[in-house]
């Protein structure tokens, strides 16, 4: 039941959203009747417009979907602020979430293999595939990288990059060239017991990050966002529980490491 359920989800068809909104509907006809009930001659600056239904809003906490992506995106802008980089270099992060956050204060160049169409504030843009050979203006040219939720995606095809089970090593490979000596990255990925999500995503346990990441950085700084969307900062990841993916079967990791000279 639940295989099917997630089925008609990808569809567009949400049974458990349809039954709450269901839920709301009586709510919704007592308000609008109280409303009109109450509105007069006197409110004419507000005529009567169409009726749009916003059912569950009144369930919702302060209209913020919380999760994985809103603590991770706020952590990491704010250790970019107190860190403040000569260039900071994203690959592939949303930029709805992280991006603004940090071009809220700063500039920033943004490389995604997805196209950006309409010009940003304090953000430059540049389409790339960075499964591919790196540009030689590119190679060592930040001392300050992020790459927040993306390259568990790199060769599934989800983002229209070409398919290559091996895309993730080649898009890190990417990211140390980027890199000066010295400069700070700031990766997160899934974590959970290692798996690929076909062509969703790949999922990384943390003891295969740090050895990605063995031999040509050095770590700074570990942060979880577990399962229940809950952001757990400064974890050993030296630890028994960082070593059993901090109790995450789909939870965040983010790692936080300086490239060595």
């Amino acid at each position: 039941m639940r295989r099917l359920l997630a089925l008609f989800k990808l569809f567009g068809i949400d049974f458990a959203r349809m039954a709450s909104a269901v839920q709301d509907l009586p709510r919704f006809f007592v308000t609008r009747r109280r409303y009109r009930t109450i509105v007069s001659s006197s409110h004419a600056l507000f005529p009567s417009g169409k009726t749009v239904p916003c059912l569950g809003d009144h369930k919702a906490e302060n209209g913020c979907g919380r999760g994985a992506y809103f603590c991770q995106d706020l952590w990491v802008a704010q250790q970019i602020f107190r860190q403040a980089p000569e260039r900071h270099v994203d690959v592939g992060s949303r930029v709805d979430g992280f991006v603004a956050h940090v071009a809220a204060f700063r500039e920033l160049e943004v490389i995604d293999i997805r196209p950006l169409y309409d010009p940003i504030p304090n953000v430059s843009f540049k389409q790339a595939d960075m499964m591919g050979a790196l540009p030689e203006a590119l190679v060592g040219c930040c001392d300050s990288l992020s790459c927040l939720h993306a390259l568990e995606h790199f060769g599934l095809g989800r983002y229209g990059d070409p398919i290559d089970p091996d895309g993730w090593k080649k898009g890190f490979d990417n990211l140390c060239a980027l890199l000066k000596p010295g400069g700070r990255l700031y990766l997160s990925v899934p974590i959970g017991p290692s798996r690929v999500e076909f062509n969703s995503q790949r999922v990384f346990a943390v003891p295969v990050v740090l050895e990605l990441l063995a031999g040509r950085f050095a770590m700074e700084g570990f942060a979880v966002i577990d399962d229940r969307g809950l952001l757990r900062a400064n974890v050993d990841w030296e630890g028994e529980a960082a070593l059993e993916n901090c109790g995450c079967t789909c939870g965040c990791g983010i790692f936080v490491a300086r490239k060595i000279a």
